[in-house]
């Protein structure tokens, strides 16, 4: 079944009557229109017309953005013509298949974008030139230049671009934050940020996977490489594989990585960066971590975050996997908050507990938030000030697992002996936490010996001002990548990213 594309003018011919209220409001009757601010001027909604949003992206959390977008949903775009039409069956919508013709259509207001993150940046930025807000799903970049050119496009183009790290809608975790940095526990020590999530093997093909005659798989890989895929799956895999994902670190732990840096307060990258880990346990066609520890060692207060994707013992990969992952004080998929004073355990997106040193606990907060009606809000207001997550913030959170990746893949197989060597330069703190994922990967039958080493990361200098690498060529070229022709992201700013 082909997408069914409107042209411009039959949707620009819809809401030429819809916004009917915008004159009986009187205001063009005024002349008050020519006052308008920019970012107002024919945006304006009446007082029975809601945003009219369009979701880019519809197999994974594009499904959530449907849900959480509701009945302002109008348009659903997806390069998978079967994911398309079956999400769209049972709702009014338009249909696109190439997200630059749902982009040229002007009665879309919002976009929502569940791409894979190798093409997060570009559409965001593509969207907000055509004048139209963005929900941009985490982590927001592939790399760290595009991160920040995204970040600017919020500013030349005028536009109100949440990132979609709904923990930041929590109310619970804003007070707690606001706790912490008020000095109730003391000054802040560390945080360390943990992923200990179930992560099997994807397999590995012999011959590359034949692609479905329904995806537009040139429009899929979009600025990526072109490449043949030797894994089983199409989909959701392509995070295990740094030409299109992230790992873990940028899939779930950029959630916690992003709650870590709210809590110590940071408004720029590491100045420092160090990664070690591996895929270890298994081989199969990916190429990400599933077993990491990476340092961010900023000088006031170090973040240091961990990626497992093994159960906590050998026993448990053939049976309950998923129900049998690490804990390391009270937190799997969390963050813990040292002071001087207690700790805080953030547990998930909506919770958080103080302890004192003796582990008693002292304070307990407890409460949600919807991250899609605060951007709704703020899109209905044309107010990017009430985002809780505006794209810098994304930005920032999103480039601290680029680095950790980067350092990663610029590193070499070494073994335990040598990086314990290596180690006894570096803080009790990440000394202590690549001996506890020693102990994990030993409780694994995984001992890292000549045999089965780990990847030692390159040691990466960042200027934080400028979000640079100094004196490392590879890695710096890296903060980028090669785009393909038709899918470069545009370059909207250069040098210190305080333009």
């Amino acid at each position: 079944m082909n997408a069914v594309i409107h042209t411009s003018d039959e949707l620009e011919f819809k809401m030429k009557y819809s916004r009917r209220t915008i004159i009986k409001s009187g205001i063009l009757a005024a002349g008050a229109a020519t006052a308008l601010p920019a970012r107002s001027y024919g945006r304006i909604l009446g007082s029975n017309e809601k945003v009219r949003a369009a979701v880019i992206g519809l197999n994974g959390r594009g499904q959530n953005h449907i849900q959480g977008l509701k009945e302002n949903v109008v348009a659903l775009c997806d390069c998978d013509e079967t994911i398309l039409n079956n999400r769209a069956k049972e709702m009014d919508v338009e249909r696109f298949v190439d997200f630059r013709k749902l982009l040229d259509q002007k009665s879309i207001d919002v976009v929502s974008i569940a791409t894979p993150n190798h093409t997060h940046s570009l559409i965001g930025i593509k969207a907000a030139a055509a004048g139209k807000d963005v929900y941009c799903e985490k982590p927001v970049s592939h790399n760290v230049w595009e991160g920040r050119q995204l970040a600017e496009a919020a500013k030349k183009y005028d536009r109100i671009i949440q990132c979609g790290t709904q923990s930041r809608s929590s109310p619970a975790l804003k007070e707690a934050v606001e706790y912490v940095q008020s000095g109730k526990l003391g000054k802040i020590k560390y945080a360390i940020g943990t992923c200990y999530k179930p992560r099997k093997s994807i397999g590995q093909l012999e011959q590359p996977l034949v692609i479905p005659k329904t995806v537009d798989y040139d429009l899929w890989c979009g600025p990526a490489e072109k490449r043949a895929l030797m894994r089983p799956r199409m989909h959701y895999d392509w995070h295990w594989d740094f030409n299109t994902g992230n790992g873990d670190m940028g899939n779930q732990g950029i959630h916690q990585m992003d709650i870590a840096r709210w809590f110590l307060g940071y408004q720029t990258v590491s100045p420092r960066v160090l990664s070690i880990g591996g895929r270890l346990g298994y081989q199969d066609a990916a190429d990400t971590p599933n077993t990491q520890t990476v340092i961010h060692d900023y000088p006031a207060a170090p973040l240091i975050f961990e990626t497992r994707g093994l159960p906590k013992a050998k026993e448990f990969q053939k049976n309950g996997w998923g129900g049998n992952m690490d804990n390391y004080r009270g937190s799997r998929i969390g963050v813990i908050v040292q002071c001087e004073k207690g700790y805080v355990v953030i547990p998930s997106y909506t919770a958080a507990i103080a302890y004192d040193n003796d582990d008693n606990e002292v304070k307990k907060w407890q409460k949600g938030g919807n991250h899609y009606q605060n951007f709704l809000q703020a899109v209905e207001a044309q107010d990017p000030k009430l985002l809780n997550a505006p794209i810098e913030e994304g930005h920032l959170s999103s480039a601290l697992c680029h680095t950790g990746g980067v350092s990663h893949q610029l590193g070499k197989a070494t073994s335990k002996a040598e990086i314990a060597e290596k180690m006894t330069g570096e803080s009790e703190l990440f000394q202590d936490s690549f001996d506890r994922m020693c102990q994990h990967l030993t409780a694994n039958g995984i001992p890292l010996d000549d045999q089965t080493p780990v990847v030692l990361g390159a040691e990466l200098k960042m200027d934080p001002e400028t979000e640079t690498v100094l004196g490392n060529e590879r890695a710096a070229a890296m903060m980028s990548r090669k785009y393909r022709a038709g899918f470069e992201v545009p370059k909207l700013q250069t040098g210190s990213k305080k333009s």
